[in-house]
């Protein structure tokens, strides 16, 4: 198998999860298996839809309960869904220590170093556990600079025009 590599996709501007879902299917088109799991995203149901019909090959987790943004809830559904996003990365530690799969996207991961639910060093230490071979994928509006020593490819959209 090829050397696992480490993309992180960041920055203001759209494309980031569509990115990171390109890489998705190119990976289970050659018979890779891929797991996705979303943090901080709305309830979008075509997406989500479109994303499932891909499954077994590609399979996606979600462990927020709501249906409304994070910054949007109030502080008492805020603390639950703080405790899901944290069931979420424990999984994704698990995924990686037991090599789960081949490739595993973290979409808006880097968001929950923004929001303080993680910090940089716990990112950081789920990095350096990756093995040689599984291709880990960030995405996320904030930059998290500091990460970048740790990734292969480091792709920062913008936005040129509104």
């Amino acid at each position: 198998m090829d050397k696992g590599l480490v993309h992180i996709y960041c920055g203001h501007g759209k494309g980031k999860t569509s990115a990171a879902i390109g890489k998705a299917i190119q990976a289970a088109s050659c018979g890779k298996t891929v797991m996705i799991i979303q943090f901080l995203k709305k309830r979008q149901s075509d997406e989500i839809g479109f994303i499932r019909r891909l499954e077994p090959e590609i399979k996606l987790f979600r462990f927020e309960r709501s249906e409304g943004c994070y910054e949007e809830l109030s502080e008492e559904q805020r603390a639950e869904e703080t405790v899901n996003i944290r069931n979420g990365m424990s999984f994704a530690r698990k995924v990686i220590s037991t090599q789960g799969c081949d490739v595993l996207i973290l979409d808006e991961v880097l968001g929950l170093v923004e929001t303080g639910i993680i910090t940089r060093e716990e990112l950081k230490a789920l990095i350096e556990m990756k093995d040689e071979e599984m291709h880990l994928i960030l995405t996320g509006v904030n930059r998290c600079e500091s990460l970048w020593e740790l990734a292969d490819e480091v792709t920062v959209m913008k936005r040129m025009k509104p």
